[in-house]
């Protein structure tokens, strides 16, 4: 039987973070998306409580959590912001392909190197042309003695600019289509990698987003992600069932966030004598926003379980990111509909939540590309 009772520890944990994110995320989020700063400050102090890598095993410096554990975490930082909490959760995407499949000499150096100080890595896989359609990439790494040479471009990369590292999925086969492709950690400041300019995005401008560009960069063939070539599609892929959960809790700590401004708001402000609340439509948004959010955490925390009780997860890690990041679409939009005019103004914070809520049914596979991994699966063997 699934028992959803969060431990003593699990419960302090989730404390901690929600003490965080409000001393330190929330009162710095509206600065954040007006000056597009990356939240490094705010990463070093989470660094500190232990709040960052927590899926790194403790062997390489982590705190050796399950995904329960990340998710709990990451609703907290995103009902604090939701661009810090991708700014953040960088490092979760990104060492998820060396947890599962990095040898142990490439665990110990850059899993190491997150774990010992605050520092981002980033996941740098989908290009101008190839988003969810990852075997459309481009780029290639041919073998020239002992290292690789690797050339190619990729585009809306989740904290370039503050990179320490990179996990870049290339071609060494081009021929062999998906079980072509091969991983690489690529150190930044290398010879040859450049950035692209800072995205000017709609919403989550804390995350630092860029391009990068490949030319003729050189890694050493210790970076090959497992020391073995045509693994790296399977590595990027079970990246996502670890890394979806996760993001499913980031949109279920929105949607948490502008419910909560929705209802205080509504209990302040009256209209035709009563308070916003007492009218039935307005009560009846609510408690619509509030079950969605109810159901968007129950799935979350159901995927959360499978991935850390050896269940295979990748149905249930879709069904929980495209529900909860369309509720959460959802529940802004109607934040900012309780709201009327104010909720228009970004003098009030539900219209920058209902900005940063957009991405989430893009990034890390769309919604649509979630109900494409539902139906592959549920016929599966049909």
């Amino acid at each position: 039987m699934v028992d959803f009772t969060l431990s003593e520890e699990q419960q302090m944990l989730q404390e901690l973070a929600h003490e965080f994110a409000t001393d330190n995320v929330r009162p710095n989020a509206e600065h954040w998306d007006a000056t597009s700063e990356f939240p490094m400050e705010a990463i070093q102090v989470a660094h500190e409580l232990g709040l960052m890598n927590l899926h790194i095993p403790e062997a390489y410096g982590g705190m050796g959590m399950g995904t329960m554990d990340e998710v709990l975490v990451q609703e907290e930082f995103a009902w604090g912001d939701a661009g810090f909490a991708t700014a953040a959760y960088s490092n979760g995407l990104t060492a998820a392909p060396l947890i599962t499949g990095g040898t142990e000499e490439q665990k110990a150096k850059y899993l190491g190197r997150l774990t010992e100080a605050p520092r981002i890595a980033s996941y740098a896989v989908t290009e101008p042309g190839a988003g969810s359609d990852v075997a459309s990439i481009q780029t290639t790494a041919v073998k020239d003695g002992d290292d690789y040479v690797l050339n190619g471009s990729k585009m809306w990369i989740t904290g370039a600019g503050k990179a320490d590292w990179f996990f870049v999925l290339a071609y060494t086969d081009k021929a062999a289509s998906y079980k072509g492709m091969s991983a690489f950690i690529v150190d930044a400041g290398c010879d040859g990698l450049s950035l692209g300019k800072k995205e000017t995005n709609m919403g989550q401008r804390a995350s630092d987003t860029r391009s990068i560009n490949l030319k003729d960069v050189r890694v050493p063939s210790a970076n090959l992600v497992g020391g073995v070539e045509g693994k790296g599609w399977f590595n990027a892929m079970a990246a996502f069932d670890l890394s979806r959960p996760n993001i499913a809790a980031h949109a279920t700590g929105i949607s948490r966030a502008a419910f909560e401004h929705a209802l205080q708001y509504a209990d302040e402000r009256e209209t035709f004598g009563k308070k916003l609340h007492q009218h039935q439509a307005i009560q009846f948004m609510l408690a619509d926003m509030k079950t969605k959010i109810e159901a968007s955490r129950a799935l979350t925390w159901k995927t959360a379980w499978e991935s850390d009780n050896g269940v295979r997860n990748t149905e249930s890690a879709a069904h929980a990111k495209r529900f909860a990041a369309d509720t959460a679409m959802e529940v802004t939009t109607d934040a900012v509909q309780i709201f009327g005019g104010y909720g228009y103004s970004e003098e009030y914070p539900v219209a920058r939540l209902m900005r940063a809520a957009k991405v989430l049914q893009i990034f890390e596979g769309s919604s649509q590309v979630q109900r494409m991994i539902i139906g592959r699966e549920m016929t599966r063997g049909l």
